[in-house]
């Protein structure tokens, strides 16, 4: 890659201001000041900006964050904070979100830079399971579990649900896996049944369950990352 073109991804700045850059005999390949922005970088080069380290990536990343609440996945908002805020990482600007929350929403949010591997996770078609745990205005009523598993009607939608699992932990707390994702989903099917939610958490996409403190994130094992694709 360029060294103008690396410069640029990793900064997030234009090509114009990374070559005024590397004129200002800020950026040094192996210790030593190069000033030619067509300098061709090889993995092995250890490159430095006005004296920080940048790192060379080889091939897509895959990590899981819990988000915490008042966050939003979108990873430009100029009103809301962003759930890029917790990830360190070289250009971390070009992540994006497998799968959105909302920003009241906690829990697992997987983070790529791979469209086809976020696609999986996001197209109706592949049906990936996604698993919440919910907490209830009201007691759950009678019966819920098995509307759930045939599928209910949401307001102004025309099919109803995909069958959908719910076990039940306390009176006003379930857990719920849908293979769908339509917008508000796990709201709606409660208020469909008349009560609310008043907190959300996801804790599994598919195999990949949540296992890092809110605030924090990992990488994805490969085991992770292949349990994606279908078998």
């Amino acid at each position: 890659m360029r060294l103008d073109k690396f410069l640029s991804h990793q900064l997030g700045i234009s090509r114009a201001i990374a070559n005024r850059e590397i004129r200002a005999r800020l950026v040094t390949v192996d210790g030593e000041i190069v000033r030619d922005a067509g300098f061709k970088l090889l993995p092995e080069h250890q490159v430095e900006y006005d004296g920080n380290a940048l790192t060379q990536h080889q091939g897509p990343r895959y990590f899981m964050l819990n988000k915490p609440q008042g966050y939003v996945c979108s990873t430009d908002d100029p009103e809301n904070p962003t759930v890029l805020f917790f990830l360190d990482e070289p250009a971390a600007h070009k992540l994006h979100a497998a799968g959105r929350l909302d920003m009241d929403t906690t829990g697992l949010v997987l983070m790529t830079d791979d469209g086809q591997w976020s696609h999986r996770i996001t197209s109706p078609r592949h049906h990936c399971e996604k698993t919440y745990l919910v907490t209830l205005d009201q007691p759950l009523a009678d019966g819920v579990a098995e509307q759930f598993a045939r599928g209910v009607m949401l307001h102004n939608e025309k099919e109803p649900t995909k069958p959908a699992q719910l076990e039940v932990i306390t009176p006003t707390e379930v857990r719920l896996t849908i293979s769908e994702g339509r917008y508000h989903q796990v709201k709606r099917m409660f208020a469909a049944v008349g009560n609310h939610v008043v907190a959300l958490h996801r804790e599994r996409i598919g195999q990949i369950a949540l296992d890092v403190e809110p605030g924090e994130y990992r990488p994805l094992t490969s085991e992770e990352i292949a349990s994606v694709w279908p078998r």
